[in-house]
């Protein structure tokens, strides 16, 4: 049987590095198993604040690649300040109280002057390009992939403009993602996020998300189909990794400012006051973009030398820390709108067979996840007491030589799983 076209737009791709790029590398790597034939079309030139170039390796070789050129207005901002730049660009936004003259100059200008993101420069040209390829190649299948959400206007005008079936794709939410307040929006930049968001809910023939908030609050805005995805965990060949020997807690991933557990870092000092040999034994492991606020409430609570702040490192690099680390963290802004975010890391830590430590607020679709499967304990902002509790109880089975994660039912979360239940929602529409 002849393989099904499925023309994917998507911005991030290798060599891009971060979570950003993970999902739809898997998904076509799966894809062709499940009788689909993915078109891959991405920027030519584009500005990523972080590359890993191992990823390269993982594309698929069936999956047939499209580039077109795209402005950056990400270019000539990193004349003024490549390090804002680059932060601005990750995600990365310094606490508004701490925020410089240039901070909010760049902040402004992002959510006011490039709506709905810095690359709807590309929009324009890339529907030109993609009408013609569209019609010569016989497709009648698309998927938009956000953020950045410029990426679903491309669908949104191909959809008007051809006879064809448009797959939204949010792998994260759009005006309710946590940075959205952060950016010093205009009232009416305001109103025309939220028109935009309305326009491509209502337009899209399906949506795909990755939370079960995000489709309830989607639901509020649109009629249409809306499918739950998550993202998940792939067979990773790495090899078998000697436990740290120090009680070392790793994040792995960005380390955003409003991210700051304080209720954690209270803990430790409480248990390092309270145990003589704790601080033999702790290490606070940062592995990826960490925000400047972060490393000073680290400091101001004195838990420098216990600090091992390792950078960005590649995506194989992560996993081998992931599963030599005694315990993983997981931080998510304490904030209503963030209850709906599961990241993408939560998925390759279950299979880590380390347990995790999970702070975010009340009600996060993560904590349900964590907790059905058996793979760490969830935290509210509010929980210090308990959290102590579960972090001595830890340290015990660390001295002990018998801490670790006995997950369960994590089968329904591997990459090829998820990517057969897409297929079949990708393929059904014909």
């Amino acid at each position: 049987m002849k393989p099904k076209k499925i023309l994917i737009i998507t911005y991030y791709w290798p060599p891009a590095g971060g979570p950003g790029v993970q999902r739809w590398l898997k998904f076509v790597k799966y894809l062709p198993d499940f009788g689909v034939q993915p078109i891959v079309y991405i920027p030519e030139n584009p500005t990523y604040p972080i590359v890993d170039e191992n990823l390269v390796k993982e594309v698929s070789d069936k999956a047939i690649i499209l580039k077109h050129k795209i402005f950056e207005p990400y270019q000539l901002a990193s004349f003024l300040s490549k390090n804002k730049t680059k932060e601005i660009s990750s995600g990365i936004i310094p606490n508004q109280k701490k925020q410089s003259f240039l901070d909010k100059v760049f902040l402004w200008i992002r959510g006011n002057l490039f709506i709905p993101d810095a690359r709807f420069f590309w929009v324009k040209t890339s529907v030109a390009f993609l009408e013609e390829y569209i019609s010569e190649n016989e497709i009648d299948t698309i998927v938009t992939s956000g953020p950045p959400h410029s990426l679903h206007l491309i669908g949104l005008q191909l959809k008007q403009k051809l006879d064809l079936k448009w797959f939204a794709d949010f792998r994260d939410p759009w005006t309710t993602i946590g940075y959205h307040k952060s950016l010093r929006l205009s009232s009416y930049a305001a109103k025309k996020h939220k028109a935009l968001e309305r326009q491509v809910l209502n337009t899209a023939d399906t949506i795909i998300v990755t939370s079960k908030t995000t489709k309830t609050e989607f639901q509020l805005i649109t009629t249409k189909p809306i499918a739950v995805i998550t993202n998940g965990y792939d067979t990773e060949k790495v090899e078998k990794q000697a436990l740290d020997s120090k009680f070392s807690l790793a994040h792995i991933g960005s380390f955003l400012s409003e991210r700051n557990p304080k209720v954690l870092w209270e803990s430790l000092v409480e248990l390092l006051h309270e145990i003589p040999d704790f601080k033999l034994h702790l290490e606070i492991k940062l592995i990826g973009a960490v925000s400047q606020e972060v490393l000073e409430t680290i400091s101001g609570f004195g838990l420098n030398p216990y600090l091992n702040n390792l950078g960005y490192v590649s995506h194989s690099e992560a996993i081998a820390y992931q599963r030599k680390s005694q315990v993983l963290l997981l931080i998510e802004i304490n904030s209503e709108d963030t209850k709906s975010i599961i990241p993408g890391k939560l998925f390759e830590y279950m299979v880590s067979e380390r347990p995790i430590i999970a702070i975010g607020p009340k009600g996060s679709d993560f904590a349900e996840i964590i907790t059905n499967t058996n793979t760490g304990v969830f935290f509210d902002y509010s929980d210090k007491v308990k959290l102590k509790s579960v972090l001595l109880d830890f340290y015990n089975q660390f001295l002990e030589g018998n801490l670790q994660s006995n997950g369960v039912g994590l089968q329904h979360f591997s990459r090829r799983n998820l990517t057969d239940k897409l297929a079949q929602l990708l393929t059904s529409n014909f």
